[in-house]
C-alpha cells in the first residue's frame, strides 16, 4: 500500500491545468497513413498495467483493427516488460506526471484508462486536453458529478469518450437484445440481476473508498444496473434499495458489501438486482416476458457465456471479449458506427447517477424517482 499511496501523492503533484488545445479534426486524418485490410487501425497507448490492463493488452494482440503502442504506468519495472513483450518504443512509454505530453505524439490515436476508480475523472480530463481520444474503464468516474464532467471535458476537446463496456458486444447478450427488439419475449415484465463473489486481500484498492468510491456496488453491481437498462430496454424511472453488512472490519464505512436494489419501468415492468463481495456463484441474468424468457448464465464473466431462451439454447461463439470490444470502438471512432447498446459517455454517466441514487436510497429507505 506504500507504493500505492506515494503513486497517489505524486499524481496528485502533477495534477496541475495544462494548455487547452482542442482538436479540430479527426486524429487519424491528421496521423501518417494507419490503415488495415478492415480500416484505419485505432493505435491505443494503456494507462494502468495491473491486472485488467494486462488481459486488455494481451486480447489487444488480436484484434484487427486496433494495435497497442503505447504504456503510461507509475511503475517503471512494468514499462520495460511491456516494451519487451510487444516491442513499445520508448517515446510512447509515459508516467502519470509526463503523460500530457501525448498531445505531441502523433503516433497514438486513443488511451485505455485502467486505473482505480477514484483516478478516472482527473486522468480521462487530461488525456481529453491532450488532443486523444478516451476509453475509461467502468464505473467511469466516483459519481454524476464527476462524470458529467468528464463527458464535457471531452466534448469541449472534440475527442471521443468511450467506456469499457464489453457485454455490449457479446454475441449472446446481444441476440437476447434482438429477440427483445423483434418482440419475442412480448411485453417486458421482469429482470433479475446477481453479481458477485466473496472478495478477498482486504487490503486491496477495490475496498478502499478513497480509490473505489464504495464496495461491490461500483465494482460488480454496475453489471446488473446496467444489463437491467439493456435487457429492460428503457430507463427506469424508480427505485428502492437496502445495504446489508455482515463484516465491519472488511469493509469500512462507505465500502458496501451487499446491497439489494429494485428497479420499476414506465412501461411497468421491475427488476431485483443483488450486488456483493460476500457470495460466490452470482453471475445471472433472467429477463421474462408475456411470451417467453431469456437466461444467461455466466452471464457477464470472461466467457464463455451460457445462455437460453425459451426457444432454446443460444449457440452465438465465443471471442475474446476485450479484443471484440476494442474492434468494435475503432470502429465507433473512425467510421462512426452505432453499437446496438451505446457505449459511449452519456452511456456511463447514465449508469452513475442510479449509483448515487441506490446510495441514496440506502441510506434513507426512501422510495426515489429518477429523471431519465
Amino acid at each position: 500500500m506504500k507504493s500505492r499511496r506515494d503513486f497517489i501523492h505524486k499524481l496528485a503533484l502533477s495534477a496541475a491545468a495544462i494548455p487547452f488545445f482542442p482538436s479540430q479534426f479527426p486524429l487519424h486524418d491528421l496521423n501518417p497513413l494507419n490503415n488495415s485490410q478492415e480500416g484505419t487501425v485505432l493505435r491505443v497507448a494503456i494507462m494502468g498495467l495491473g491486472g485488467y490492463g494486462t488481459r486488455v493488452g494481451e486480447a489487444i494482440q488480436e484484434c484487427q483493427r486496433v494495435k497497442l503502442v503505447g504504456v503510461i504506468s507509475g511503475t517503471p519495472a512494468k514499462i520495460k516488460n511491456w516494451q519487451a513483450k510487444y516491442n513499445i518504443p520508448e517515446k510512447n512509454c509515459y508516467n502519470y506526471e509526463n503523460f500530457d505530453n501525448i498531445k505531441d505524439n502523433p503516433d497514438i490515436d486513443a488511451v485505455y484508462v485502467i486505473t482505480p476508480n477514484a483516478l478516472h475523472h482527473d486522468q480521462v480530463i487530461r488525456v481529453a486536453k491532450a488532443g486523444k481520444h478516451v476509453i475509461c474503464e467502468k464505473p467511469m468516474a466516483l459519481n454524476a458529478q464527476e462524470g458529467k464532467e468528464m463527458v464535457d471535458a471531452c466534448k469541449n476537446a472534440n475527442v471521443k469518450l468511450l467506456v469499457g463496456y464489453r457485454m455490449h458486444f457479446e454475441a449472446k447478450t446481444l441476440e437476447v437484445v434482438n429477440m427483445r427488439q423483434k418482440g419475442d419475449f412480448g411485453k417486458i415484465m421482469f429482470f433479475q440481476g446477481l453479481s458477485g463473489f466473496k472478495i478477498g486481500d482486504p487490503n486491496q484498492w477495490r475496498l478502499n473508498k478513497a480509490l473505489a468510491g464504495g464496495g461491490a456496488m461500483m465494482d460488480i453491481g454496475i453489471y446488473a444496473l446496467n444489463g437491467a437498462r439493456y435487457m429492460v430496454g428503457e430507463e427506469p424511472s424508480w427505485l428502492t434499495a437496502q445495504e446489508t453488512k455482515t463484516d465491519m472490519v472488511k469493509f469500512k464505512d462507505g465500502v458496501d458489501e451487499t446491497i439489494q436494489f429494485q428497479l420499476g419501468f414506465p412501461s411497468g415492468a421491475v427488476a431485483s438486482c443483488l450486488s456483493t463481495y460476500n457470495m460466490n456463484y452470482l453471475d445471472r441474468f433472467y429477463l421474462n416476458g408475456e411470451k417467453g424468457f431469456a437466461e444467461l448464465q455466466p452471464s457477464t464473466g470472461y466467457g464463455p457465456i451460457e445462455g437460453r431462451t425459451h426457444l432454446g439454447k443460444l449457440t452465438q461463439p465465443h471471442t475474446t471479449h476485450q479484443a471484440k470490444q476494442m474492434d468494435e470502438m475503432a470502429g465507433i471512432i473512425f467510421d462512426g458506427k452505432k453499437p446496438i447498446v451505446p457505449v459511449d459517455g452519456e452511456e456511463g454517466l447514465k449508469d452513475l447517477k442510479i449509483i448515487d441514487a441506490i446510495y441514496q436510497a440506502c441510506k434513507t429507505g426512501e422510495k426515489l424517482k429518477l429523471n431519465s
